[in-house]
């Protein structure tokens, strides 16, 4: 079933993006460019943006705990957060999303609920997410390859749809997988990684209140090259970890493949909770750099969320169980 498109908020993205923090940005980048600042390995370049549009306003956004005073941090701006990211789908380099993506049709769209749950079944978008409320949130972002951003999603909790699915007593974990679609997906025509795209979670995991399948960004619909139109967001654990375009959600008595894990056990452990202590084999994880920052900034533990989630992994070798 289809449900018209409620009305755009009046809610404008000035009253929530800091003008100085935009500009101030924009400054580092041109000086940055005229001094020719290299970057060491383990570390990004400063983003080159792209051009990107803006998406349809989203009615009914319920403010939340988590705002950016709770943070106390400066949001990254929606160009950069819409311009420099990682969807292998759409291509490798961190602008390819934003340019691969920019016609990609995320509606209509529908997911596959199935596994060991009271209400399988496939449902529109709609039917899925329109009995929740979605709320804004601010949280860190933290990539693998040690960057970060500080984002405002839009989403409902992901504890909220679980109850709702009716997971049975002997599901222990949730698993996710992307569309797999080559001709829409120009990047899965490159077998970078076995597609379509898996994550997981544990139950536990899925249930802390702090995650949250996210549907937007900045009060507005998620871009495609943001993992529209639905997408996980896990914020205590690296960036793959919340997987974009979710077409199939199973709950599962084991513990699912999971596709960095497949193509690199090594680097890539099931949980990839962000640890300070644990190195990725080939760069340091002490140390983070914000987009839009000259200089490093030490790596928080559960990036900063170890007080809502540490009990979760009480009695675990993190250095084992990354």
């Amino acid at each position: 079933m289809l449900i018209k498109s409620a009305n755009a908020s009046d809610v404008k993205s000035s009253e929530i993006t800091p003008k100085s923090l935009f500009d101030a940005r924009r400054q580092f980048l041109r000086t940055a460019a005229i001094a020719g600042v290299g970057f060491a390995a383990g570390s990004i370049a400063p983003p080159a943006f792209a051009r990107t549009g803006r998406g349809k306003k989203l009615a009914g956004v319920q403010p939340t705990k988590w705002t950016q005073d709770s943070l106390g941090e400066d949001l990254t701006d929606y160009e950069s957060i819409t311009s420099y990211n990682n969807f292998y789908e759409f291509g490798t380099g961190k602008q390819d999303p934003a340019l691969y993506a920019k016609d990609f049709q995320p509606k209509p769209w529908s997911v596959v609920v199935d596994g060991e749950v009271d209400n399988p079944g496939t449902y529109s978008y709609e039917d899925l997410i329109k009995p929740h409320k979605l709320e804004e949130r601010v949280y860190r972002f933290r990539c693998v390859e040690a960057w970060s951003m500080v984002i405002p999603w839009v989403g409902l909790p992901l504890a909220d749809l679980v109850k709702r699915l009716g997971p049975k007593n002997d599901a222990k974990y949730v698993a996710f997988e992307t569309l797999n679609d080559p001709e829409r997906m120009s990047g899965q025509r490159r077998q970078v990684l076995e597609w379509p795209y898996r994550e997981g979670l544990r139950m536990d995991e899925a249930m802390n209140p702090l995650t949250l399948m996210a549907v937007g960004l900045y009060g507005e619909e998620l871009p495609s090259q943001n993992g529209a139109p639905i997408r996980l967001v896990v914020p205590w654990k690296y960036g793959f970890k919340s997987i974009k375009s979710i077409v199939r959600i199973s709950f599962t008595k084991d513990q699912p493949p999971t596709s960095w894990n497949m193509a690199g056990a090594r680097e890539y452990g099931f949980y990839s909770n962000v640890n300070p202590g644990k190195n990725h084999p080939r760069w340091s994880q002490a140390k983070e750099r914000r987009i839009g920052e000259f200089l490093k900034r030490p790596t928080l533990s559960f990036n900063g969320y170890e007080e809502d989630v540490a009990a979760l992994y009480t009695g675990m070798d993190l250095n084992k169980f990354y």
